[in-house]
Order: structure tokens, then sequence, then C-alpha cells
């Protein structure tokens, strides 16, 4: 069974050879086509790998956790003064953690150092190591999880021990393929560490990596790295996500009484939720797409002018050609389509290529942040129709004008 008839066929054969005779100005609205559906595949793909970053990140620790931190987070460029500059001191961390009832996992930790250097005999990482302190929690807490070796125990953390667990880039570094870092003996900083864990590996994004990562027991850190001006975090996690409003909101009542704020004061600390950081940055993202969506959609009306303009010329240029195949029997209807058909044809070739150049560059986006591989089949689908759009919308004035040639005036066109 043929799906497409003879006419149909003959009139996509008539196209593809007046492409072939006119290939420069058939390049240039191509290009022009691709370049509107590369720009709204591209970003479009783009967006998609960042915000799959943004939620396999932000939400790694579950739906059903939040951080008390000593600010809250920037939104929409507003901050409020309060918000900055009240630090959560260590007492005030566990008076937090002794009274708050509601059932949950709590752990306290700090980030203690940026740009450490960690050593093993004569190897030694650069000085871009990040140090955090913490309990025996953290690693529930954050959504971390062992590859090698064991987590914190309780005397580990609350006792000081000199005992670290390293990030899979940290242990590789100074440690290489083939000797096991577990029980070995490192410098971090300014004291000596036995490794009791090596981290699996969650990759590298946007210059952040948690690979580059040693924790340190909370107590340990407090007696080598703190300094007075820096705050704890607590972070809390809650038996579901159903249970998070009820625990964040007991969670603020608590604090408050910690901090003896009045019933009229403002809370002078932030309540970070992994879901509504999601949610802020889709809110961000939402601006770019629609931005995106409009450089493409002017994009492709220029290619629509562009496409008309070669459609237009062509039809003047074959005019006598026309008037041969009036004469030799051929119906408006049949002039109409073939136009009709040069215009999709050099349309879906421009989506095509654009397509492809915008899956490409989206990709290597979400290489370059550490997001996966992704086909953004909605807008793939998209640009398809917008394609055949743009080529209806142009060609069907030269179709028209081409159908409507009288055959005897066409064969006198000089």
């Amino acid at each position: 069974m043929k799906f497409i008839d003879a006419t149909t066929q003959e009139n996509y054969r008539i196209a593809l050879n007046s492409i072939r005779s006119h290939l420069l100005r058939t390049v240039l609205t191509v290009s022009i086509i691709a370049f509107g559906i590369m720009a709204l595949v591209g970003i479009m793909t783009s967006i998609s790998a960042v915000e799959y970053f943004l939620v396999e990140n932000f939400t790694r620790m579950g739906s059903n956790t939040f951080t008390i931190r000593y600010q809250s987070m920037v939104m929409g460029g507003e901050r409020h003064q309060n918000n900055m500059n009240k630090v959560i001191s260590w007492e005030e961390a566990t008076d937090f953690k002794k009274n708050y009832t509601f059932p949950s996992t709590i752990s306290i930790y700090i980030f203690a150092n940026g740009n450490a250097t960690v050593k093993f005999g004569s190897n030694k990482t650069y000085p871009n190591i990040r140090i955090f302190g913490a309990d025996e929690n953290y690693l529930l807490t954050s959504g971390e999880s062992i590859d090698r070796g064991r987590n914190f125990s309780s005397a580990d953390a609350w006792q000081g021990n000199h005992v670290a667990i390293l990030g899979e880039a940290v242990a590789k570094n100074i440690f290489g393929e083939s000797v096991d870092p577990i029980g070995k003996i490192v410098s971090v900083g300014p004291g000596k560490y036995m490794v009791i864990g090596v981290l699996k590996s969650k990759g590298s994004s946007i210059g952040f990596s948690n690979d580059r990562t040693v924790i340190l027991p909370i107590q340990n850190v407090r007696e080598r790295f703190v300094q007075p001006t820096q705050s704890y975090n607590i972070a809390v996690m809650t038996p579901s996500s159903a249970s998070m409003d009820a625990a964040s909101g007991e969670a603020i009542g608590v604090f408050r009484t910690i901090r003896k704020l009045k019933l009229n004061q403002e809370n002078n600390f932030g309540i970070v939720r992994s879901d509504s950081i999601v949610e802020m940055m889709k809110q961000n993202t939402a601006a770019i797409s629609l931005a995106a969506t409009f450089i493409g959609f002017i994009t492709l009306i220029g290619a629509a002018i562009g496409l008309m303009n070669i459609l237009l010329v062509s039809v003047t240029e074959r005019t006598r050609e026309i008037g041969i195949r009036k004469a030799l029997g051929a119906t408006r209807k049949t002039i109409r389509n073939q136009f009709l058909a040069e215009a999709v044809v050099i349309a879906q070739i421009g989506g095509f290529f654009g397509i492809i150049l915008g899956i490409a560059i989206g990709n290597i986006v979400s290489y370059i942040i550490g997001s996966i591989f992704i086909i953004p089949w909605l807008w793939i689908i998209l640009g398809v129709v917008l394609c055949a759009g743009v080529a209806l919308a142009s060609g069907i004035i030269p179709a028209r004008k081409a159908a409507n040639l009288e055959p005897i005036e066409a064969l006198r066109y000089e």
C-alpha cells in the first residue's frame, strides 16, 4: 500500500531539484530557520538540564528535610536586615536539638574552610578542598552515602576524635587507585586524621563538587577551624514530606524561644526547604524560557519572510516552466502543491539541523554542569510543527500566485 501518491512524489522530486538549482539561497534560508529552531531547542534543553540538576542536588536530602541557618535565602533581590549577621551559635544549635520534640532526625554541621589542603606522604591536593564539621546524622540528612569504610559514631562526633571521611576526588588524588584509604593517616589543615570512610562520588557541577570534601567530627572542627563569626546549621529530617509544614512550624517556634524573640518581632534566622529552593529556581528559569521562546519565534518570523521571498523569486524565474506544465495538463492544485512542497522541504531541512544543533548545544551545557543527557521531545515536536507552520505561512502566497498564472501569458513570459 502506498501512502504517498505519484503526484505528491513528483511534487517533492521537483522541489528537491529546485532546491539544488538554487543552492545558495536555499542554504541561507535553511540557516535562518535552523538558527531559530536551534535557539529555541538549545535554550530549552539547557533549562531542562539546569532544572534537573537543581532538583537532583537540592532534593537529594529528600522532600522531608529543611535547614535552619543564620539567614534566609535571597528572593527577588530582597533580604530583611534583621536576617543578616545573626549567626547561630553552638549553644543555640545544641539547645534546639535538646528542646525540639517533633519526631525527626537532627544534624548539626558547619562549613569550616573552603581552601584547605589534604596531604598523605608526598602527595597533596590543590588548596580547594572544603572542610565540614558534622555529627553522626549529617550523612543521613544531607543525602550523602558511604562508598567504603564507615560513618562517624556518636563518640567520634561529640568527643572530637581525629577521624575523617573523604570525598571520592580527595581520596583518589592523594591515594591513587591502588591504595585503600581506610585506616591511613592524612593531614587536613593543622591536624592529622585517620581516614574511616570515603563518600560515594556525585560528580562536579558549576564549579561545585561534593567529591572535593572532607568531613570531620564537629567537636574537632570547633577546636581547630571555627572562627567566632561562623554560624552553625541545623538540618531536620522528618518522617515524611506530609509532616514538613508541622515540623518546620514547630521548629520556628522552638528557635524563636531560644532567641527570646517577642511576638511582634520577625524571625532573625532562615528556614530553607529543599523543595522551596527548587520552586524558586524554576520560577526564575520560567522567565528565561519565555525570553527564549520569544527569540525563537522572532527568528522564525524572519525565516518565514526569507522563505517567502525565495519562493516569490522562484515563481518569477520559473514562469515559463509553470506555463509549460499547465499546457501539458497540470491543474492549479498541482502547481500550488508543488510550491508548498518546496516550502515544506526547505523548512523541514532547516528544522532538522536546528533540532540537532539545539540538542547538541543544550547537552554541552548539561555536561558542563554535571546534569544528564536530555532529549526535549516536547520541544522537538514543537519545532517540527513550527517548521510546518512557517512553510505553510510563507509558501501559500507564492503557491497561489503560481497556481493563478494563465498558461498563455506564462508561456509568453521572457
